[in-house]
């Protein structure tokens, strides 16, 4: 899979556990470079308290990313995802916290970087990649909704019942050099999986990134959800998910989209939840659709499956 006898450039655009799934998958993929650019506009959990507490950017979804890019799930990897517990339910002291968290926020006053303190703890892991968070700045997104009515911080977002408009921030916000310059040289750009307006378009939004990812002339795939996501994508078509990317300045060639077989048991599960399967409604598009197999449905959840992802990627840069 080299270009002109080099390893092609993969960036993954996006955050949560989504784009963890994509990572664990194309890490096996041989004569690639991967760098993940991760949204650091997270602010409820572990992630909020250390953020408002120390100042620094939301590092939970780098975390996730670090311990899917590592090269083996080794017993640090494991510890980086070790939540502390509390037997009443209380969040104090270091309660409710991620050790990787803790981790990353120590190394950050100790080195005086962010991005510093990411390198240091990927050498540690041996992460196959770049882990680069969108920008350095402690940011807050907000959503306007449709009835006007404007929600503040990320976490918030899903929990208000209402249809959004659109996400932006409020302040000037600059990405980082190294996102934009990944982009730039980028043979092929993977946005998502995950939530649309919390997890992938809260880095479209920095407008250096927009603009790179406008010059760019790398492949743009989006790899849609499964389900929608009650709050957030409510009864959303696969078209609806690409029509709230593109409003906001995203571009793209193609959409891979699941194309398993939802067991009813499941489907009905996720309905008591709120939350339905991402159905495609139109037959002609803009973009290539693509469908593959990704689905796993382990304890019967829908979830994206890393070594069918992986497979499908595979026949992506192939092509």
């Amino acid at each position: 899979m080299k270009k002109n006898g080099l390893n092609k450039k993969v960036v993954v655009i996006g955050g949560g556990h989504g784009q963890s799934a994509i990572c664990r998958g194309i890490k096996n993929i041989e004569d690639i470079d991967i760098t993940a650019i991760v949204t650091v506009a997270d602010d409820g959990g572990s992630t909020g308290r250390l953020r408002k507490q120390f100042h620094i950017p939301a590092m939970g979804d780098i975390r996730n990313v670090m311990i899917s890019l590592a090269e083996s799930e080794s017993l640090m990897s494991k510890l980086m995802d070790y939540r502390f517990k509390d037997e009443e339910g209380n969040e104090e002291d270091v309660a409710g916290h991620n050790l990787g968290n803790l981790v990353l926020t120590a190394l950050t006053d100790q080195c005086g970087s962010f991005l510093e303190a990411i390198q240091e703890i990927g050498q540690v892991l041996n992460v196959r990649g770049n882990i680069v968070p969108a920008s350095t700045q402690v940011i807050t997104l907000l959503a306007k909704m449709e009835d006007g009515v404007v929600v503040r911080g990320e976490a918030n977002i899903p929990k208000v019942a209402n249809r959004i408009k659109e996400v932006y921030y409020e302040e000037d916000v600059k990405a980082t050099p190294e996102a934009i310059e990944a982009i730039l040289n980028a043979d092929f750009i993977l946005y998502g999986i995950g939530s649309v307006y919390t997890s992938i378009l809260p880095n479209i939004i920095i407008p250096e990134i927009n603009k790179a990812i406008s010059f760019s002339k790398a492949k743009k795939i989006y790899l849609c959800n499964a389900m929608t996501q009650p709050g957030e994508t409510d009864n959303y078509s696969v078209e609806e998910h690409v029509d709230a990317l593109i409003k906001h300045g995203c571009s793209l060639d193609g959409v891979l989209i699941a194309s398993d077989v939802i067991p009813d048991e499941i489907r009905t599960l996720y309905k008591r939840q709120g939350s339905i399967p991402v159905i495609q409604k139109e037959t002609k598009h803009s973009y290539d659709i693509i469908e593959e197999e990704l689905l796993d449905f382990s304890y019967g959840l829908v979830r994206h499956n890393p070594f069918k992802i992986e497979q499908a990627i595979r026949r992506l840069l192939e092509d």
